[in-house]
């Protein structure tokens, strides 16, 4: 691991645990652990690191501390709303990079973002993509790869217009 793939890691679950997902103690010492081996320097990650599994609980203020010290800490927006839509957009940016299974990722769309905005419809596409991908059969004469595909191809298209909105504005 490089220490730029360390530092996106540590952004990533920064992000994770930002939009409320759980990310255990362990997994964070782990990637303090990795982060220091691939040369990342900050003044409480060898603390992280180095926590053992009795000091598990320290693990999340000594993450935030990391993040803070790495200028890598992550809030999500305030209003729920903003934040589902900037959820959606964080989903699909990693759907569109490869990062996120596009099963998977339109899923999370579809379950924990769509329909807790009201089905908008800049997301229908994406939930469109999920539920092929959840329903998906051979004799359909389309492979899954395919509808793969068309899921990337979906948040690109989504991604797309947000920084045309962005633009505009």
């Amino acid at each position: 691991m490089t220490r730029d793939d360390a530092l996106e890691q540590l952004g990533h679950i920064a992000r994770e645990r930002a939009f409320g997902r759980h990310v255990g103690s362990d997994r964070l010492i782990k990637t303090g652990l990795e982060a220091l081996i691939a040369g990342v320097e900050s003044p409480s990650l060898a603390m992280l690191a180095g926590l053992l599994r009795s000091e598990e609980p320290e693990a999340p203020e000594l993450f935030d501390r990391v993040l803070e010290e790495l200028g890598l800490l992550f809030v999500a927006p305030a209003d729920p709303r903003a934040a589902k839509w900037a959820l959606a957009y964080w989903i699909a940016g990693q759907i569109a990079d490869g990062s996120l299974d596009p099963a998977t990722g339109t899923q999370l769309i579809w379950v924990d973002i769509s329909d807790g905005l009201g089905r908008p419809e800049e997301l229908e596409s994406l939930v469109h993509c999920a539920d092929n991908l959840e329903c998906w059969e051979e004799s359909w004469g389309v492979s899954y790869e395919d509808l793969c595909g068309e899921a990337v191809e979906a948040a690109k298209q989504f991604l797309s217009t947000r920084s045309a909105a962005e633009v505009g504005d």
